[in-house]
C-alpha cells in the first residue's frame, strides 16, 4: 500500500512539473528580473567579513571530519549527526539565517575545495567542486542554474551561485536557492 501511495505522489508531482511554467522553460522574463536583483544583493556577501573570514578559517584548518569527507560518506549522514548540526548552528550559519529573506529557500557557503562550511539545512552533497556551481564562483564569476525541484529541500527553485572573495581572490563559493513561487 505504501508502494502505490508513493506512485500517486510521484505522478502528481510530475504532472505539477510538466505543466508549471517554469518547468523546462526556465523563469519567465518577470521572474529573471527579480532573480538578477537579488543576485545583485546578494553579491555584496562576496565580501562580507563574516563570511571570508570563515571561509578562509575553513581554507586554512578544516575539521578532521570535513578532511575525511566523500559525497557518499556525506549521505548517510543525518540532519541530527553532530558533524552536520556543527554547520548547520555554527556562527556563520546563524549570521546567514539572520540576513536571508522568504525567497531563499536554502544558503550554503563551501571552501576553496567544495566542502561545507556552514549552511541553513543540511545539502545534498558534501563537495560540488567539479560542477559549474562551485568552479565557476572559484573562476570569479556568478553561476546561475536551471529552474529544479531541490533534493535537499523539496521546493521548486533556481540556485545562483557567487564567489566568496578575500581581496579580489576566489576562496570559497556561496549557493544560494530561491524559491521560485517566492519570486
Amino acid at each position: 500500500m505504501k508502494h502505490v501511495s508513493a506512485m500517486i505522489a510521484a505522478v502528481v508531482l510530475s504532472s505539477f512539473l510538466i505543466f508549471s511554467p517554469c518547468f523546462g522553460a526556465g523563469l519567465t522574463p518577470e521572474q529573471q528580473t527579480k532573480v538578477d536583483a537579488k543576485v545583485k544583493a546578494f553579491q555584496e556577501w562576496s565580501a562580507d567579513a563574516k563570511i571570508v573570514a570563515a571561509v578562509k578559517d575553513y581554507n586554512a584548518n578544516p575539521s578532521a571530519d570535513a578532511k575525511g569527507m566523500t559525497n557518499d560518506k556525506w549521505k548517510t549522514l543525518t540532519i541530527i549527526d553532530p558533524f552536520v548540526q556543527s554547520l548547520a548552528k555554527n556562527e556563520l550559519a546563524v549570521y546567514l539565517k539572520a540576513k536571508k529573506d522568504d525567497a531563499v529557500t536554502e544558503i550554503f557557503v563551501s571552501g576553496a575545495d567544495g566542502g561545507k562550511v556552514a549552511f541553513l539545512s543540511k545539502t545534498t552533497s558534501w563537495t560540488h567542486k567539479g560542477k559549474e556551481k562551485h568552479d565557476q564562483p572559484m573562476a570569479g564569476k556568478t553561476w546561475q542554474g536551471a529552474v529544479e525541484v531541490d533534493e535537499s529541500t523539496g521546493k521548486q527553485q533556481v540556485q545562483v551561485s557567487v564567489p566568496v572573495l578575500d581581496g579580489a581572490t576566489p576562496i570559497g563559493a556561496i549557493v544560494i536557492g530561491f524559491g521560485v513561487m517566492k519570486i
